[in-house]
Formats: structure tokens, sequence, C-alpha cells
């Protein structure tokens, strides 16, 4: 009798943190942030992490993928289904750190992903393809985005008064703000700092505007 020898599934690196950014995902959770639910370091599961100074492949250890689970009240087996590709809810999406997006050649003329620096982080779905997502660092917009938190964006959203919108200048400048009015002219902006005195942008300043459909809390 010929014995025919299983074919087994090798995981590779980048399946394993990509379902622990899914796992984060399903959470409502940034990777810092399910981090810190399951006690962890916050830098744990950081993209800064997956690769050493020298460029080695750096695994999440055992027990910190089982405090996750415990974290986010998941189980072994739905954590396996988070590796395959077509997993869920969540889908991998361009990720770049705020403090890059205001960059020379972070984004291309209509506001989409360009250039360097940009890695991928798997995030609930969205009807426009096109989205991309800023890590928060600092606190600059405290209290309502903290260090860590991740913000989804969406060129194709339709804006609306009242929505959080990201707004990239012709200068470069990027900002996080409330949409107070816009018109063919000008567009008025609340700063998330409520004290902060309502600032208006010429039309023609404003490289262009999309609208945060998503935050990780």
């Amino acid at each position: 009798m010929v014995r025919q020898a299983k074919a087994q599934r090798i995981l590779t690196h980048d399946q394993i943190w990509v379902a622990l950014d899914r796992l984060a995902a399903r959470a409502g959770l940034s990777p810092s942030g399910l981090a810190k639910r399951a006690g962890l370091d916050p830098t744990t599961f950081n993209r800064s992490k997956r690769v050493t100074s020298d460029g080695r492949e750096r695994w999440p250890s055992t027990e910190s993928i089982a405090k996750a689970l415990a974290a986010a009240d998941a189980s072994i087996e739905s954590f396996a289904k988070l590796i395959d590709d077509d997993a869920g809810e969540a889908r991998s999406v361009p990720l770049l750190g705020f403090g890059l997006a205001g960059a020379s050649g972070a984004f291309d003329e209509s506001g989409l992903p360009s250039g360097k620096g940009w890695t991928e982080t798997a995030l609930p779905a969205t009807g426009d393809s096109r989205t991309f997502a800023l890590e928060i660092s600092g606190d600059a917009f405290a209290p309502v985005y903290r260090d860590g938190d991740i913000v989804l964006v969406s060129p194709g959203a339709p804006i609306r008064k009242g929505d959080r919108v990201l707004v990239r200048s012709k200068a470069g400048e990027v900002t996080i703000a409330t949409l107070r009015r816009r018109t063919a002219k000008a567009l008025e902006l609340q700063s998330l700092d409520a004290s902060q005195a309502v600032r208006t942008m010429a039309a023609g300043e404003v490289a262009w505007i999309a609208r945060i459909v998503w935050t990780s809390q």
C-alpha cells in the first residue's frame, strides 16, 4: 500500500500579522489598541515591530497571540479563519503614518496613495476600493483621536456638513477637521479642538478633501 503524504500548509510571516490586524479590526481596534487591551506593551503589534533593524522577520509570540484572542473574545479556530486570504469582513488597505502624509509624493494629484512609505493593514471593508488608512501619532488631534488610532479614509464617499474629513492643501499641509460648510469658493473647517476658531480655506488652496468613514477605538 502506498502511503500518501498529506499536504501541509505552511503559514507565512505576513499571514500571521495580517490575521492579527484583522482580529483588531473586528474588535474595532487598531493593532496598538488590541495590544493595550490584551495587557501588552502598546507597540507589540505595531508594523515597526514586525521586522528587525537588520531586516529579519519578527514573529508574534504564542503568548501574545493568546492574550490578543482573549482580549478580542475570539477562539483559536476563528483566528485560523482570519489567516485565509478571503477572511471575513476585513480587507487590506494601504496604511501610512499621519506624520508622513504631508510628504511630497505620498499622494497623487487625485488624493490616492503613491510613493514609498505605505504598508498594508486589515480594516473593515467599505464600498470604496480606493480607501486608505492613516495612523495617528502624538496628541495633535486629542481627545478625539489618540496616539496609535487609525482612521479609514474614503476618497469616493459623499461629503456632507458635519462629516470629519481629511484635507490636503496644495502647499502640502494635511489636517483632520469637521466640515462646517463647503461652497464653490471656500471650505469652512472646525478644528477637532472645539475651542479653536473656524478656519476658512479658499477653494484654490485645496488639493483634495476626503471623508473619514471609520476610526479605531
